[in-house]
């Protein structure tokens, strides 16, 4: 982008952010293919030295729907096994290990290799979350609607979906086509005034 990009109209501004909601009710299909698309486009936002660490499973079938379900909390039980998809958000702190690639400028791996996992825990968690934010917002990009939540036993997901590895879970994100006419009212949101300031 340089200085001459308009801003989005004010439509695509509305899907992305003033009327979209989070779902608890969703349906439909979403296809392999959207996922990918979904993945192709939140690839692209921004991490430390490009560390990338967000990884992803997309809960989609019966039987790994069937393995989710025991660590939901009760009340994301339903609304999850109902949902088309849940993506499972997780960061890896190994992260460092594909920086080589990712950044080839300098000696990147060598910053975080070795470092103690307390620290890792905290560079990979600030940078998966983040990830984790394009995820949603690719996903509303491309017509989808979405209901993230925690809520669940994070210790359980890692033993069944990571096992092995050191990748750890954050959150979760239904993924699939809402009702509007279900959702409550919208919540308020603070004031610039009271959030934020100009120094």
């Amino acid at each position: 982008m340089s200085q001459n990009t308009p801003p989005l109209p004010a439509s695509a501004l509305d899907q992305l952010f003033r009327t979209a909601r989070t779902h608890n009710e969703l349906k439909g299909e979403v296809s392999d293919e959207t996922l990918r698309e979904l993945y192709d486009l939140a690839k692209w936002g921004p991490t430390s030295a490009n560390m990338s660490p967000l990884r992803l499973v997309f809960v989609k079938s019966p039987e790994a729907k069937a393995k989710l379900a025991p660590a939901l909390d009760e009340g994301n039980h339903a609304k999850t096994m109902a949902a088309p998809v849940t993506a499972i958000v997780a960061h890896d702190l190994a992260f460092y290990e594909k920086l080589p690639y990712l950044f080839p400028h300098t000696d990147a791996r060598g910053w975080f290799e070795g470092k103690p996992e307390a620290d890792l825990t905290t560079i990979a968690l600030r940078n998966g979350s983040l990830q984790g934010a394009y995820v949603l917002m690719a996903a509303r990009a491309l017509g989808l609607d979405t209901g993230p939540m925690s809520g669940f036993n994070n210790a359980l997901v890692d033993e069944t979906f990571f096992a092995g590895t050191k990748i750890k879970s954050n959150f979760l994100i239904n993924l699939g086509h809402g009702d509007t006419a279900k959702l409550f009212p919208r919540s308020p949101r603070l004031s610039f005034d009271e959030a934020a300031r100009i120094l």
